[in-house]
């Protein structure tokens, strides 16, 4: 397996490529003994905040440096690009962005929670290269799909 070609930071792939690493990880390590779920929502809901803020490269927007699913999906609205309802479900994702991450008072993730994640990114993921017009030869969802069966 080869490393994806690296590109600026201003060009859409590249932002899908790291989307697409953390999809993949999130896909790898589903049923991984002493893997946490929240940490491969993590990989989920990071894989889904880089492939939202590929469509807002795309258009040209610059965006602050947050994690809120649904803040950066408000700035592709009014840049013009619709948001599809199972895209917009994604925003569910943002609790782990941090909260999760860390050991806390919150009931753990379970395997449902993660499976929701992992589609829900996959979605994301989808939509923004369809939006970008980029596809991928081995698509890290069947990736996704083959590990958590």
């Amino acid at each position: 397996m080869s490393q994806p070609q690296r590109l600026p930071p201003n060009d859409p792939r590249e932002w899908l490529n790291r989307a697409r690493s953390n999809l993949a990880r999130a896909g790898a390590t589903r049923g991984v003994p002493d893997v946490y779920l929240e940490d491969i929502c993590f990989d989920a809901q990071q894989a889904a905040e880089k492939a939202i803020k590929a469509v807002v490269v795309s258009k040209g927007v610059d965006f602050p440096k947050i994690h809120d699913i649904a803040d950066l999906l408000s700035l592709v609205s009014e840049s013009g690009v619709p948001v599809p309802p199972e895209v917009a479900a994604a925003a569910e994702l943002t609790d782990y962005a941090v909260v999760a991450r860390y050991p806390s008072a919150v009931e753990p993730t379970t395997e449902e929670d993660c499976d929701a994640a992992i589609q829900a990114a996959r979605a994301v993921f989808e939509w923004a290269c369809g939006v970008i017009g980029v596809s991928f030869p081995d698509s890290p969802e069947d990736e996704v799909g083959e590990q958590s069966q």
